[in-house]
């Protein structure tokens, strides 16, 4: 067998996207690159700094003091204010506004002896003041261009607001509901987390990073933190390296193809060693391996947290060891800062290492054209203007509808007659105006999402009703923070007779239910993902009331709800969809728009199948069998509730058997998988159509299915299109026993089907 190169080159949208693993080797030319006349411009400015500015570029800082008032006479601020004029901070976080960012520019840049400007980041997410959905909704719409336009409005108002550098994408691959970061990521899957991955650095960094509208990605968290054992946050994980290079690390990879200049370490360990000091992901993978040439950056304080996990003896040894591995700016860890120069001067730490990292942080601040203006971005009209554009929520209300999921539609009941006599909308998330911006929310405006019953109320006609009960309160008080756990409501139920009596009256029920902005997100994992406080039983009375009800369901993560499953006649996935929730909810409820999402994730039927992921291995005994000694619950399927890549549409889609341009694939060439979808409906639809491959026999087990391409096509009522898709070699490597990419010789099964769960296979063999 010989070792091949991986590159996936995927059409997808119109986008190409680049996925895999490579080898030693420098990046493509889609790369974050070097220039050539920027490192000599590094060199000299290098040559003027003492070692105590170099390591101040290293220092990151989050704001603790009013940066447009008066300088702090005392305490940590002082210290922040002080430290910036000596040229010891090299970025800050949480500097928000044109105002704010350009009075601490002009600290760096007027009052420091080399004037270098600071980096300012933030948390943009999935928006900055317009919302976007979540990211895990967004990946729903399997569109790429779509996620795309997202990130690039979220970029323009974060740079308005004088940022420079966003602490997103979030890519890691996660399997496991009970996990509250999986809002944050893409689902479960390498190769679709890849796409979305590449779409936002290319959305939030456009076509020149120079210019005012964007802002440097900065990909995290490096790596697997995703695979938090018991999805418990910041937990240990242990996985192998073969789980490491073909499940966790691609989406990473993609994201450094797209040109990310920044990555983000992860707070976990992986096999004893954490994240933040490993060698091996850092210097060996990342910087030597992929040619990366931005700079890496700490999570919040993961640097000292190296003492706590038991790595680092102390804060000294700490800055010691990431400096080691490759981390290269600490973030609010203050290790570096206290530490390096005595770690330097002692012979410890070589200048070399310092000077690396500096080359690197100078690199994407000469890229942003820091140098060339530092206050290019603080502009309040430009800000003023941008922020809330019209043009941005009209996008975020076309993300929104293409990444809601239709999960059941029982006898049509959707779409919705604009004509109805009267409609109850009813539930905790009905009329809430701020859990649809959901969790990490930027510059939001608290409560200023269109609520549901909004939406319903603009969409509906004058002759229809439209009434609304509350039902039960989700939490037991109003107030919720984002650093506070959650009280959920389980006692008040006062509310139920008059929203039972609403449906009773009503003509259809529209019932929000789901999750509280804040129960996903950092720091939220739960050992129990079903609906919380009292909603199961307003959905059960509401139900018995009303048979005609469409269950909406708001929620950061899968949920288990078996229950609603069997007996809801329709059911909408709208996650946490943005500022224009309720109109593009609304959208797909009375058939505006067509809803075309597919799950980006297992839903799981119980809490207790978990980790639950498509892309399973078989097992020595995988079943089914009459006997018990099989892999199974006995007391539960091991199939999703919902599988990844289900969802449903207005339209009905037929897919014709798989056929193959040939039942061998020779090396170097090409093989195309075809198969003809028709719409056997009476509307007009959008079919996201998936491609799987199983390789059947490895030098390392295999999954049972995995994604390896998806197409999105339109087709009006009885039209037919015939799909095909390329299979290269290239397309069934993997990380083998031999610790290379490459496809091994043999048997392949391949889908073209709906979702993970549909279709037949046919077969080929790779020669």
């Amino acid at each position: 067998m010989r070792k091949t190169t991986v590159r996936k080159a995927a059409w997808i949208g119109g986008c190409l996207v680049v996925l895999g693993m490579m080898g030693a080797s420098a990046l493509s030319a889609s790369g974050f690159q070097v220039d050539p006349a920027v490192e000599r411009k590094i060199d000299e400015l290098l040559a003027k700094m003492t070692l105590e500015e170099k390591i101040g570029q290293m220092n990151q800082y989050s704001s603790s003091f009013d940066l447009t008032g008066p300088p702090p006479d005392a305490g940590w601020g002082r210290r922040q204010y002080d430290d910036i004029r000596q040229g010891r901070v090299g970025s800050m976080l949480n500097v928000i506004g044109a105002e704010a960012t350009r009075r601490a520019q002009e600290l760096a840049v007027n009052e420091s002896r080399l004037g270098i400007p600071l980096i300012f980041g933030f948390d943009v997410i999935h928006g900055f003041r317009t919302t976007f959905p979540i990211p895990l909704g967004e990946a729903a719409s399997w569109d790429v261009e779509a996620v795309e336009a997202s990130a690039r409005v979220a970029a323009t108002e974060a740079a308005a607001a004088g940022l420079h550098w966003t602490f997103a994408p979030m890519v890691d691959i996660c399997r496991d509901a009970r996990w509250g970061r999986i809002m944050e990521g893409a689902g479960e899957d390498p190769f679709l987390g890849a796409q979305m991955a590449a779409a936002r650095v290319r959305g939030f960094q456009g076509a020149d990073l120079a210019a005012v509208d964007t802002v440097a990605a900065c990909v995290k968290h490096y790596a697997a933190y995703g695979f938090a054992e018991a999805g418990r946050d910041y937990n240990t994980v242990d996985i192998s390296e073969a789980t490491l290079r073909n499940v966790v690390l691609p989406p990473f990879h993609a994201a450094v193809e797209a040109g990310a200049a920044t990555l983000m370490n992860s707070f976990n360990e992986i096999g004893g060693i954490p994240a933040t000091g490993s060698v091996h992901l850092v210097r060996e993978i990342l910087k030597r391996e992929w040619g990366f040439q931005g700079f890496v950056v700490s999570d919040w304080g993961s640097i000292a947290e190296l003492v706590p996990h038991g790595y680092a003896s102390d804060l000294k040894d700490a800055a010691r060891l990431a400096a080691l591995a490759g981390s290269d700016m600490d973030m609010e860890g203050r290790a570096y800062i206290q530490h390096l120069e005595s770690l330097v001067e002692s012979g410890v730490i070589d200048i070399k290492l310092i000077d690396e990292a500096v080359r690197r942080i100078l690199r994407v601040k000469y890229r942003l054209g820091l140098f060339d203006d530092p206050f290019r971005y603080s502009d309040p009209d430009r800000e003023k203007r941008l922020l809330l554009h019209p043009d941005h929520l009209k996008i975020a209300r076309d993300v929104a509808r293409k990444s809601i999921v239709l999960l059941k539609n029982d006898g049509e009941l959707l779409p919705l007659s604009k004509s109805l006599g009267r409609i109850a909308v009813i539930g905790p998330l009905a009329a809430d105006k701020d859990a649809p911006l959901g969790s990490w929310r930027g510059n939001a405006v608290p409560n200023s999402a269109v609520s549901l019953l909004e939406g319903v109320r603009e969409a509906v006609g004058s002759s229809t009703e439209v009434v609304y009960e509350l039902g039960v309160a989700l939490l037991a008080a109003e107030e919720r923070s984002f650093a506070q756990n959650l009280v959920f409501n389980t006692t008040d139920r006062s509310g139920i007779p008059q929203a039972v009596e609403a449906a009773r009256q009503a003509d259809v029920v529209i019932l929000a239910v789901g999750e509280d902005a804040f129960q996903t997100g950092e720091g939220r994992s739960q050992t129990e993902i079903g609906l919380k406080g009292l909603q199961d039983e307003l959905v059960k009375a509401v139900l018995e009331a009303n048979p005609k009800t469409v269950v909406v369901l708001m929620n950061g993560r899968p949920l288990a709800i078996p229950e609603i499953a069997e007996n809801a006649p329709a059911i909408l996935e709208t996650w946490f969809l943005g500022s224009e929730a309720g109109h593009a909810i609304a959208d797909v409820l009375f058939g505006d728009y067509n809803p075309s999402g597919k799950l980006p994730v297992s839903f799981p039927r119980r809490v207790g199948q978990l980790p639950l992921y498509y892309n399973h291995k078989s097992t020595g005994r995988p079943g089914p069998s009459d006997m018990v000694f099989w892999s199974h619950f006995t007391d539960e399927s091991n199939d999703p509730l919902f599988p990844f890549g289900y969802g449903l549409s207005y339209a009905t889609f037929e897919y014709s058997p798989v056929t193959l341009s040939s039942d061998k694939l020779q090396r170097g060439d090409r093989l195309q998988v075809s198969a003809t979808v028709k719409n056997t409906g009476s509307r007009a639809g959008t079919e996201v159509v998936q491609l799987y491959v199983r390789d059947m026999v490895g030098s390392l087990t295999r999954p049972v299915r995995e994604l390896r391409g998806f197409q999105k096509i339109e087709l009006e009522p009885g039209q037919s299109e015939k799909v095909t898709f390329t299979l290269t070699e290239k397309d069934l490597a993997f990380y083998t026993a031999d610790a290379r990419w490459e496809a091994e010789p043999g048997r392949f099964q391949v889908w073209i089907a709906p979702h993970s769960q549909a279709g037949e296979p046919v077969e080929f063999e790779l020669e």
